[in-house]
């Protein structure tokens, strides 16, 4: 078995691995690749194999750094099925077609400044009409369920933990006479945290592809990621502004949801309205309440306990889906929180909600997960000012915030936790590490080759092809 690393490599954005097994071609996610705008399109764009040539994806997980470019692959050619837990399928549907709009409403909107500077107008990398052609190719496999992919390659889902329906993937494979276990990591989620159940792990393993996300840092705990959203709340309620969330539409939205509930029942939360910004993160949440099979005992028992009560909506919360009542947040007097896609700030309707209030001291900009090298998120975290949103430069005012205990990714401790409890049932040859900038994964490195009595652990660079064999 070969495989070939095609992203998230040395990075956290466009997942995309090909593994080639008895001469077929099987791929293992299919990501957009994020960052800066001309070479991100370039590299998402031109896929660097014959998309006709792959006979099989196997999906993870929605989000669109690991989903993002199935509309690419199969506008190329691809027409085999994508294999992906039911979840994550009517996931995937809704934000496929949430990224397609928007990719065309942005392009629509700076080819107006660059059809007045007499420049030539960009085009969407895809349309709507492209992700309809993927949607059919989908085939929902459950948890701990193995399937044959290919003769030679039976494959199995497990719970990653990380967001709705995201899984690790298993995969027995027989070629040339021998019989092996390869396990791709996807993304690993965090024990503890409420609505999912926390992740899995399973044995025998003799390769081990895994995420380095959060290799070199450590996490708050839940208790103080809660905290931490309480007094940004109350901070900019007393400053009479506005706190806006950049936040992933699945996921990570529907925590907070769950975390500001329960502060509005204890009386914690200010008298403030909250606005959920993105149609993306409405449908999501829908698909939530469509897949309680994925949800933790603590939720389960509330929804036993309370069966009329929603844990994604409470009285001050109000879901925004058109554009003219998201226009109108632009007009508000009174303090309010505003929680919008998309989390690195790249694009969506938060670029709005920036544009509108970052010159605004009164505004605090709280980020709640992980932001990519070069992304307008990353750069408000590292302090650039000013910044460009949607062709024009502004001054940052506003205050900067970050809240790490809300991530849907596990810290350097619980990924440690998940590869020794991996390794302790396997005799694993070797690590991959993937998803994770240059020093996350030199120091995930470093802590599992000490911790593992130096087992090989290998850093692959883009376009790198491994041999796997006994």
């Amino acid at each position: 078995m070969r495989v070939q690393f095609w992203g998230a490599t040395r990075s956290v954005t466009g997942a995309m691995y090909m593994l080639t097994i008895n001469g077929r071609h099987v791929l293992i996610d299919c990501g957009l690749m994020q960052g800066r705008r001309k070479e991100a399109f370039e590299i998402n764009r031109n896929l660097p194999f014959q998309a006709e040539d792959v006979d099989a994806v196997l999906l993870t997980h929605a989000h669109i750094d690991h989903s993002g470019n199935l509309p690419s692959l199969v506008r190329a050619g691809f027409h085999g099925h994508i294999y992906a837990t039911s979840a994550t399928r009517d996931l995937a549907a809704v934000m496929l077609v949430d990224s397609a709009h928007i990719q065309e409403q942005d392009v629509a909107y700076v080819n107006k400044r660059r059809l007045r500077q007499g420049k030539r107008p960009f085009e969407p990398l895809y349309t709507q009409a492209d992700v309809l052609s993927v949607l059919p190719l989908f085939r929902s496999v459950e948890y701990n369920r193995p399937f044959e992919v290919l003769p030679g390659l039976v494959a199995q889902y497990i719970d990653a933990g990380h967001i709705l329906g995201s899984a690790s993937v298993v995969l027995d494979i027989q070629e040339d006479g021998h019989q092996f276990r390869v396990l791709f990591s996807g993304d690993i989620g965090r024990k503890g945290l409420p609505i999912l159940r926390d992740p899995q792990t399973v044995g025998q393993v003799d390769f081990l592809v895994m995420e380095s996300t959060y290799g070199d840092r450590l996490h708050e705990t839940p208790d103080q990621a809660k905290e931490s959203l309480r007094q940004a709340a109350e901070t900019t309620y007393r400053r009479g502004g506005k706190l806006l969330i950049p936040c992933f539409a699945v996921g990570r939205t529907q925590e907070i949801v769950y975390r500001l509930n329960q502060l509005w029942e204890e009386g914690a939360l200010p008298y403030m309205d909250v606005f959920v910004d993105s149609p993306l993160a409405a449908n999501a949440t829908e698909v939530f309440r469509m897949h309680p099979e994925c949800f933790d005992e603590e939720i389960l028992e509330l929804m036993l306990r309370e069966p009329d009560r929603d844990p994604f909506g409470f009285s001050r919360l109000r879901y925004v889906r058109s554009v003219e009542a998201s226009k109108e947040l632009n007009t508000l007097t009174q303090p309010a929180i505003i929680i919008s896609a998309s989390g690195m700030c790249e694009a969506g309707r938060i670029l709005h909600h920036l544009k509108n209030n970052i010159e605004d001291p009164r505004t605090m900009i709280l980020f709640v997960g992980f932001q990519a090298e070069n992304t307008l998120g990353r750069k408000l975290l590292d302090g650039q000012n000013p910044v460009p949103i949607l062709g024009e430069h502004f001054q940052v005012r506003a205050e900067v915030r970050r809240a790490d205990g809300y991530s849907a990714h596990a810290d350097q401790t619980e990924l440690l936790s998940w590869a020794q409890q991996v390794h302790r049932a396997s005799s694993i040859r070797t690590i991959f590490l993937v998803h994770g900038e240059e020093p996350s994964c030199q120091a995930l490195a470093q802590v599992l080759s000490k911790e593992m009595q130096g087992l090989p652990i290998e850093i692959p660079y883009r376009g790198d092809m491994i041999e796997l064999k006994l």
